[in-house]
């Protein structure tokens, strides 16, 4: 399953604020330095679609806040039913 997902880095909590559009609207709660808010965007996603980790990917998007992230062992449906 690939996503596109839209960031919002230095927010008070990590959440998933829904969609916009084609894309995923994320809050995470580490600032946009050094790669922190990109793993905390991968830890954040495995946790919440129950993966682990490694399973998660970006693809692009590593200094911007439109990334494209691939889930490994997530269907479109479990999206679906997880976000609603």
């Amino acid at each position: 399953m690939t996503l596109t997902i839209q960031t919002t880095p230095n927010a008070p909590r990590s959440q998933i604020v829904g969609w916009q559009g084609e894309r995923l609207k994320v809050k995470v709660k580490a600032p946009a330095v050094e790669g922190k808010a990109n793993a905390e965007l991968i830890r954040f996603l495995a946790e919440t679609f129950g993966v682990r980790a490694s399973a998660v990917t970006l693809l692009r998007g590593e200094t911007a806040r439109l990334k494209v992230v691939r889930l490994d062992g997530v269907e479109a449906e479990d999206v679906a039913k997880l976000l609603g």
